[in-house]
């Protein structure tokens, strides 16, 4: 019987920047989360495709996430955006 290397383990890939990054922003629901979502994109001048923005309610009607692919420029840049997100007050997840 082998034992295996810690060395054998294969590492899941890292993601190549730049790169499209598909997020999904959750929070409470109210008629302008999505726009609320749209202008932390728009200040931290983070692109995305207008074609892919879309707005789920939750099954009972108390939160919605808005779910977006943006161009992600490197890691610290989905770092800034998840703070900027976060710092509204209305965000309670970003994934």
């Amino acid at each position: 019987m082998q034992q295996a290397t810690s060395g054998s383990a294969e590492k899941p890939p890292k993601i190549e920047f730049p790169c499209h990054f598909p997020i999904k922003v959750v929070g409470e629901a109210a008629p302008d989360f999505k726009a609320c979502v749209l202008d932390v994109l728009v200040t931290s001048e983070t692109d995305y495709l207008q074609e892919t923005v879309t707005v789920v309610d939750s099954r009972n009607g108390r939160f919605q996430s808005v779910r977006i692919t943006i161009h992600a420029e490197n890691e610290q840049h989905l770092s800034r955006l998840h703070e900027a997100l976060k710092e509204t007050g209305r965000v309670h997840m970003v994934l």
